[in-house]
């Protein structure tokens, strides 16, 4: 038996405005948030249990914010990557983000060359727009 991918953890400075940041750009629910941890679980996911392994093991990730004293000093070495289904319009998505707090980031890609565009939370933390996609 293979163990569960259950969350992505974040430590930032304010988990509040994190979680209700990644919550409104994903479109996710926060289900739990106090000043010690907050969490955002996909919209529609069951917070219940679950006694079928199968199911429970079908579930989707959660991001988990958590408040840490020191500050991001440098590029993340893990990122999320986000992408827009084929039906979606991917720079109108990508204007919505920025609208929301994100920023255009410089980590060394080629834009010219690239199929994904490289933006940052509002803490700074890196993430990629990829290409639509089906699947």
């Amino acid at each position: 038996m293979a163990l569960k991918w259950y969350t992505v953890v974040v430590d930032c400075h304010d988990p509040q405005a994190q979680v209700h940041w990644w919550a409104q750009a994903l479109a996710w629910d926060v289900v739990y948030d106090t000043p010690d941890e907050a969490v955002a679980i996909p919209k529609g996911m069951s917070e219940d249990p679950v006694d079928d392994v199968e199911e429970w093991m079908a579930r989707g990730q959660g991001l988990v914010f958590v408040p840490v004293p020191e500050g991001k000093t440098v590029k993340n070495r893990l990122h999320i990557d986000l992408a827009p289904h084929t039906s979606q319009d991917r720079d109108a998505e990508i204007a919505r983000l920025l609208d929301l707090g994100a920023s255009r980031v410089d980590v060394g890609q080629d834009d010219a060359a690239v199929t994904w565009t490289v933006l940052a939370d509002p803490e700074g933390n890196e993430f990629c727009v990829l290409s639509t996609r089906n699947r």
